[in-house]
């Protein structure tokens, strides 16, 4: 899923934004037309650095080029943590300047209220998805299924998988044991656009969900006790946990005498009831 705060606004204009080293990373041209309403963000930019030595300077070191998840992809994007942007402002002329270090302040102190109580987060995911119409039982599903999926990507990167290709093909395998489908088949199925930045599982209904958690907890606990370390292991490991899933499934729908699977999303079902 796109994060609710995968794009904040201040002063009703965009900031992308990425969670990096346990701390927010923005999205530098985004900032300088927020504080400059500048057309050409890059350019101003470029005029910033020319005027200021120091700034350009340490530019390499204050600036990573980091993947942003937004409403329409993924994409890539020069990206300054607060103390640096707080730098670069230094350099800009904007009578919006003032309020955006406040602005900063508060973004930074909901994130780290949230990570000293997890609950915080969760409530404010919660009516982000009532604000869309989807029921209490639906998001408590969707909930738990975000917090089985963090414990797996913690432990394929406690055995050694770091990079989102290798996520993403370990997420295939079980999607495919589990429905017979990769996320990006399951995708085209339910007809969602490649480049949407929607996410897959806010479209599954509650059995979609359940088999989609069912298959990454299997495998989350298979890691557990075999301690994979190399990519082909983990793939076994992978298509076995989604194998579970993709059984029950099978017997599920033989007891249904129909697919658990819907190419609707879950909210169309729900409103044409």
């Amino acid at each position: 899923m796109v994060s609710e705060k995968a794009v904040v606004l201040f002063k009703e204009r965009e900031i992308r934004r990425t969670w990096y080293r346990k701390e927010w990373w923005f999205v530098i041209v985004d900032v300088v037309a927020a504080l400059t309403d500048s057309s050409q963000p890059d350019g101003y930019l470029k005029d910033i650095r020319r005027r200021d030595d120091e700034l350009a300077s340490r530019w390499k070191k204050m600036v990573k080029l980091l993947l942003v998840e937004t409403q329409g992809g993924s994409q890539k994007g020069n990206c300054a943590n607060t103390e640096s942007l707080l730098r670069i402002i230094q350099s800009i002329s904007s009578p919006k300047a003032e309020p955006f270090k406040l602005w900063l302040a508060k973004v930074g102190y909901e994130r780290i209220q949230e990570i000293e109580n997890p609950e915080l987060a969760q409530e404010r995911m919660k009516k982000i998805y009532e604000q869309k119409g989807y029921s209490k039982d639906w998001i408590d599903k969707r909930l738990r299924g975000i917090a089985i999926r963090q414990n797996l990507t913690d432990e394929w990167k406690e055995r050694g998988v770091s990079n989102e290709r290798d996520y993403a093909i370990l997420t295939a395998e079980i999607s495919k044991a589990t429905f017979g489908m990769t996320p990006n088949e399951y995708r085209q199925f339910k007809s969602l656009p490649m480049k949407s930045g929607e996410n897959l599982r806010d479209h599954m209904t509650d059995l979609e969900l359940i088999f989609t958690m069912l298959g990454e907890k299997v495998t989350t606990e298979i890691s557990k006790q075999e301690k994979p370390t190399r990519m082909p292991v983990h793939k076994e490991v992978a298509k076995r946990g989604g194998k579970v899933a993709g059984n029950a499934r099978k017997d599920t729908e033989k007891e249904l005498k129909k697919s658990i699977m819907s190419n609707e999303n879950y909210l169309q079902l729900t409103l044409s009831k």
